[in-house]
């Protein structure tokens, strides 16, 4: 879902959890597993120590005085487009995955996350796919899991990564999501997942009048072995885009259609349900300008929370889609999240 920002003004942050507690070590499965060492002990657990230095001020931290990035510039894949961009030199890392037409800083929360992080020595990664900027038109969930799959493996082979928590804005979340149902080797590395803004790009397309015929046309290109070939351009006009992502995007039940608050409890299950193998958090903007005004935001993000076996929430009161006007309090619940709940009750999935 493309970003638009809104300026308001009050501000609230509700919290709600619903996680098990367990214990932790200091030991990483993850890094022993890629070393070939057998291994059956917990995820390294975090570490509350301050990193040195004032970001703001001269010091070692991941922003300077000119509000610049501080950070490790890395190709993992072949592709000219897999250039990611990592603050931080610690081997647990946040990645953050962009909605559509995002790229390198794409919300305005990165820059205090990235700080917020570097506080609990945590690395922020941030990254380039096929998909970025202009490119979602072309490609596919699919294609997003198989290329994520490879920055995983690269901080794990690469930065000796012990661990990675994905979170997701807006489509992001569906990227996160289909991973997940992968299995792929390196999802085995993820921690927890946050989900800030998983709306429905098809409740929203509804409210266009061009959306009903290009679903149509979408259709009957597919029908007819065309899903490949691009939609005319008044279907979308940002960027071209196929006849498959198209119908993805806006059709009922579509690849990308998971959080639509017209689906039954049964169908949120089998779309979100295998989340619950790890720790969730749903962020979701109460004033988020993506959502139609006829959809309940407080009843949907409950639903969503018991599709995925009780996961967290944290309710944005006036936040718009991004978070550009409430950049602090999703700083706030990424990181109680990270530090609560992150670093907790992974037993190694390989024993």
């Amino acid at each position: 879902m493309e970003n638009h920002d809104m300026n308001l003004s009050s501000t609230s942050l509700s919290t709600s959890t619903a996680s098990p507690s367990s214990s932790s070590t200091t030991t990483s499965w993850f890094s022993s597993i890629v070393r070939g060492r057998s291994a059956s002990v917990k995820m390294a657990s975090k570490s509350s120590s301050a990193a040195t230095g004032d970001s703001l001020d001269g010091g070692c931290g991941p922003i300077n005085k000119k509000r610049q990035f501080r950070g490790v510039m890395f190709k993992y894949g072949p592709k000219p487009i897999q250039v990611a961009f990592k603050t931080g030199d610690y081997k647990q890392q946040v990645i953050f995955i962009g909605g559509l037409m995002d790229g390198f800083l794409a919300s305005e929360y990165l820059e205090p996350l990235a700080i917020a992080l570097e506080k609990e020595r945590w690395s922020l990664v941030q990254f380039l796919f096929s998909s970025s900027y202009s490119g979602y038109g072309i490609s596919s969930l699919k294609q997003d899991a198989l290329e994520l799959d490879q920055l995983i493996s690269y901080l794990i082979n690469k930065e000796d990564s012990e661990g990675v928590v994905l979170l997701g804005h807006s489509t992001g979340c569906q990227d996160i999501v289909y991973y997940m149902r992968t299995n792929a080797a390196c999802s085995r590395a993820v921690r927890a997942a946050i989900l800030q803004a998983p709306v429905s790009d098809r409740e929203f397309k509804a409210t266009l009048p061009e959306t009903a015929s290009m679903i149509d046309l979408a259709s009957m290109m597919i029908s007819e072995g065309r899903g490949s070939e691009l939609m005319p351009r008044e279907a979308n006009p940002d960027s071209p885009i196929t006849a498959y992502r198209y119908h993805s995007l806006c059709a009922y039940n579509g690849d990308d259609d998971m959080f639509s608050s017209d689906f039954s409890e049964d169908q949120l299950k089998q779309k979100l349900g295998h989340m619950s193998s790890i720790p969730c958090l749903v962020i979701f903007s109460m004033a988020d300008e993506y959502v139609p005004d006829y959809v309940d935001k407080k009843a949907l993000v409950d639903r969503l929370c018991r599709a995925m076996d009780g996961a967290e929430k944290a309710e944005i009161e006036y936040g718009n889609h991004s978070l550009s006007n409430r950049a602090e309090e999703a700083v706030q619940a990424i990181i109680e999240f990270v530090k609560r709940d992150g670093p907790k009750g992974w037993d190694d999935p390989w024993s």
